[in-house]
């Protein structure tokens, strides 16, 4: 059995001598004092074994693509697109691919001097995350747009500026977060991935409760339940975000008019539209689109 042994900045693995063990690629993408941000793309899937890795800085990390399972001492859960992965340093982990195949992640360590300067900066008192994730919500949407953007090319003001933004948001919003049970049957996990990576990969489909249901093999209400307790969000929350997640991306990237990335996105009319995308990033899309 050939032995699989890697460290990186943020993020370490220990050696393990499973041949079906597949380590996630790492690229940096800008550093600085005392913060690092890096394009982390896993392919591992159901045959590939999870193995136990380490958390060598303070680590949050933002979900772009894909599903996994992040297991830590501090819980489990479900991580999708949209979500805050938290991890603290000298924590060790696993990420599980049971029900999907890769992920994507904007990745961001902070050393330990860093995040002192910060907190006392901030006026927060030294603490440890107690949750390993942060569910897909309104607050994070601009910061997990921008992310998506800044995979396709950024300058080294724009990543200071998000693994500033990244972190002080997840320590404000963790903060508040009711810790609850995080068990859940594989059989849940597998309904409830299969239905966000559907959505995940035609967002512009027209979805309700009740198709959604029928994909996971489920009453509505059931659905709901399970789905909003695996992900903290409903279906169709999850749907509309993703929808002006896209959206905001294709506003800042190209010229095209606002009513057909309106329709192009899933959504029925651009006042709607336009209603939406203010409530969840605070400006109108022809605002946001003039911040480029």
């Amino acid at each position: 059995m050939a032995k699989i042994a890697v460290k990186s900045e943020g993020r370490e693995q220990r050696t393990v001598t499973d041949p079906t063990s597949r380590p996630p690629q790492r690229r940096q993408l800008a550093s600085g004092d005392g913060w690092t941000a890096s394009d982390v793309v896993c392919a591992s899937g159901p045959r590939d074994r999870p193995f136990e890795e380490q958390h060598s800085q303070t680590c949050v990390a933002i979900v772009v693509g894909g599903t996994f399972q992040y297991r830590t001492s501090a819980g489990r859960e479900l991580m999708l697109p949209g979500a805050l992965l938290l991890g603290n340093a000298g924590d060790y982990f696993t990420c599980g691919h049971e029900h999907g195949v890769g992920d994507r992640c904007v990745s961001f360590s902070y050393t330990q001097d860093f995040c002192e300067r910060f907190r006392t900066g901030a006026g927060l008192g030294k603490s440890r995350f107690k949750t390993p994730r942060l569910a897909p919500t309104r607050v994070l949407s601009p910061l997990v747009s921008r992310a998506s953007e800044l995979l396709a090319g950024a300058d080294h003001a724009a990543f200071e500026e998000l693994a500033i933004l990244a972190l002080a948001q997840a320590i404000q919003i963790e903060r508040d977060v009711v810790l609850r049970p995080t068990d859940a049957p594989p059989s849940s996990l597998a309904r409830v991935t299969r239905v966000v990576r559907m959505i995940d990969s035609d967002p512009e489909v027209p979805h309700d409760l009740g198709s959604l249901a029928k994909i996971a093999r489920l009453s509505p209400y059931h659905f709901l339940r399970m789905f909003e307790g695996l992900t903290g969000t409903t279906p169709h929350q999850y749907l509309l975000r993703v929808r002006l997640r896209r959206a905001a991306i294709r506003l800042r990237e190209e010229p095209t008019k606002i009513l057909d990335i309106a329709l192009g996105c899933g959504f029925g009319d651009v006042s709607n539209f336009n209603r939406t995308f203010r409530a969840e990033f605070g400006v109108s899309p022809r605002a946001y689109r003039s911040k480029a």
